[in-house]
């Protein structure tokens, strides 16, 4: 009998846990559940259909490894005019994306 009341008691404080932390969770601004580092995915990234997951992961490094605006946006240039390139081949017109990584990349202070 007393095992039982020992479990019922453990299944109660961790579903009192859970509703805390989804509590806390709930409570953060949304800002700071979407400030992660920034990373090169479809909706951000021109030409991402046109690149093989090797070369997604290597832009993402390089796009990472910038120290300055300018290399970034040097990068960022050739890198378009490439799958601008391999667009065109698949009969496709390449358009750059509104939000522009490097922007980003400075906004959260990795570029000066």
């Amino acid at each position: 009998m007393q095992d039982c009341h020992n479990r019922r008691k453990i299944t109660t404080m961790r579903r009192l846990n859970l509703c805390l932390l989804l509590n806390i969770i709930l409570a953060l601004p949304a800002t700071a559940l979407a400030s992660g580092p920034w990373h090169a995915a479809g909706q951000n990234t021109a030409g991402w259909q046109y690149m093989t997951p090797d070369e997604r992961v290597e832009h993402q490094r390089r796009m990472r490894s910038f120290n300055t605006l300018a290399e970034c946006r040097a990068y960022q240039d050739a890198h378009h005019q490439h799958m601008a390139e391999r667009a065109a081949r698949a009969g496709a017109r390449l358009r750059r994306k509104a939000a522009s990584g490097c922007e980003q990349l400075q906004q959260q202070g990795k570029l000066k």
